[in-house]
């Protein structure tokens, strides 16, 4: 990869994907950040950076969005939505959401850049997923099952598209409570809380406060990226924060 290389990524209006993207322009690539409702005040103005519009749950916007970035050389799969809560009190829609965004997009935006890849037989695509697949957690089963099915989706992959000179890569990031991911995640947990269950998520939230535990910053998050994109030799599953680095050890 070189100054000149182009990026896709997804989810870059806030956080994790927003930090990313700063990173890849500030080293000089050509970046096309991309977000359901775009905004051009949240990064540089630059002429190598491009704005668009993209839900990954719809084929259509899919679509258009490819078109338009036109070739890229990396694929950054970001965008995501969190849930916590127990999951009796989580209803099915919530969960096909869930799905929808953080494994069904995944893949559907995975599926619609490897045949430019797989003709120019080079590519990267890199799936951010979660720390919490390293670890059984409360609260979080669905989530937790949304981003370890994309784990094993990329492992699997990986292996169709190596022969074409394509890499597929993981970054994992930990608790990152400086970004707004967690809140909105606690957001749909209000209403998902069955009366049994109160005493049990107050106790597992007031450890959660109270432990001095390790967390991750969207520094932390697009670091590990950039090593996805350009670091060959780099593992398939990279830890991205000291906490997401302390459970891949554990």
């Amino acid at each position: 990869m070189t100054q000149h290389s182009t990026v896709l990524i997804t989810g870059c209006s806030s956080g994790f994907g927003l930090e990313t993207a700063r990173l890849f322009l500030d080293r000089g690539w050509h970046v096309i950040a991309t977000m359901r409702t775009p905004r051009s005040d949240l990064l540089p103005a630059s002429d190598r950076l491009r704005i668009l519009p993209l839900d990954i749950t719809r084929e259509d916007s899919i679509r258009d969005c490819l078109e338009a970035a036109g070739p890229i050389d990396v694929l950054v799969n970001n965008a995501g939505v969190g849930l916590l809560a127990p999951l009796e009190g989580v209803s099915p829609a919530s969960i096909r959401e869930l799905f929808d965004t953080n494994t069904l997009g995944t893949i559907a935006m995975t599926q619609a850049v490897l045949p430019q890849f797989r003709q120019r037989r080079a590519g990267v695509i890199v799936n951010v997923t979660s720390a919490v697949t390293f670890k059984p957690l409360p609260l979080l089963a669905a989530y937790t099952a949304s981003k370890a099915a994309v784990n094993a989706f990329t492992e699997s992959v990986a292996i169709e598209a190596a022969p074409f000179g394509i890499r597929l890569r993981l970054v994992l990031p930990g608790r990152a409570p400086t970004t707004s991911f967690g809140a909105n995640a606690q957001t749909r947990m209000a209403s998902s809380v069955p009366q049994a269950y109160t005493g049990f998520v107050q106790e597992v939230m007031g450890a959660a406060r109270s432990a001095a535990s390790l967390t991750t910053t969207s520094d932390d998050v697009a670091a590990a990226v950039w090593r996805a994109a350009c670091d060959a030799d780099a593992p398939m599953r990279i830890p991205a924060g000291a906490d997401a680095e302390a459970l891949a050890a554990a």
